[in-house]
């Protein structure tokens, strides 16, 4: 049988215990996985449209970041 790769559906602890079980999380969540202030986010993400690789999804005026996309940060595959 051919079984999915663990390491790709698996999240990365800290990351893990911050999402739950959802697909996005907020801009302060986020921030405490990288360990850096939200207006840090905030500022990158209003420069150059990304923060760290990533992409929010906006909704009203909330930044949603993807935890997939997270968690493949934090492996280094972004």
């Amino acid at each position: 049988m051919n079984q999915p790769n663990q390491e790709a559906t698996t999240l990365p602890p800290g990351l893990s215990a911050i999402a739950g079980n959802r697909d996005l999380i907020t801009t302060p969540e986020i921030a405490q996985v990288f360990n850096v202030a939200p207006q840090t986010l905030r500022k990158n993400y209003s420069l150059t449209g990304f923060a760290y690789g990533i992409k929010p999804t906006k909704i009203g005026n909330r930044l949603l970041w993807s935890v997939a996309q997270i968690a493949e940060k934090l492996r280094g595959a972004l």
